[in-house]
């Protein structure tokens, strides 16, 4: 009776064995894709907001030497876009409103560019990120 229970049974056991390894092998390979995928797409947005608080320190030091009313609307908006960049929670990738953050430091961004006149185009391709004037 073991005997053809065994056989009987082999489809049913041979599936489960089949199902747990397969389980494993893809929690394997899928941690190894997320991680890959995080690091890309982290990558990005760390050049991008870089990239953003190189262009706002550059002009706020270029800006502090003139002192009238114009200059100083656009200082201070370069100052808050400093300080939106300085409180961007790099180090937390599960902080919930990430990328409603970076959509108004975009903004923010883009909006400095209008004042100071200047077109923005910041893209990140495989052949190199560029932000034009």
């Amino acid at each position: 009776a073991d005997l053809f229970d065994a056989i009987v049974m082999a489809e049913q056991r041979f599936h489960g064995e089949g199902y747990q390894e397969g389980l494993a092998e893809g929690s394997h390979a899928g941690m190894a894709e997320g991680r890959r995928y995080g690091a890309l797409h982290g990558a990005r947005m760390g050049s991008e907001i870089g990239c953003y608080l190189g262009f706002a320190l550059m002009w706020h030091c270029l800006l502090q030497k003139c002192t009238d009313e114009k200059n100083s609307k656009k200082i201070r908006a370069l100052d808050s876009l400093i300080g939106m960049i300085q409180k961007f929670p790099y180090e937390d990738p599960t902080y919930d409103k990430l990328q409603e953050d970076l959509e108004k430091i975009r903004g923010k961004f883009k909006q400095v560019c209008s004042m100071l006149n200047i077109q923005s185009d910041f893209r990140i391709g495989n052949e190199r990120s560029s932000l034009t004037f």
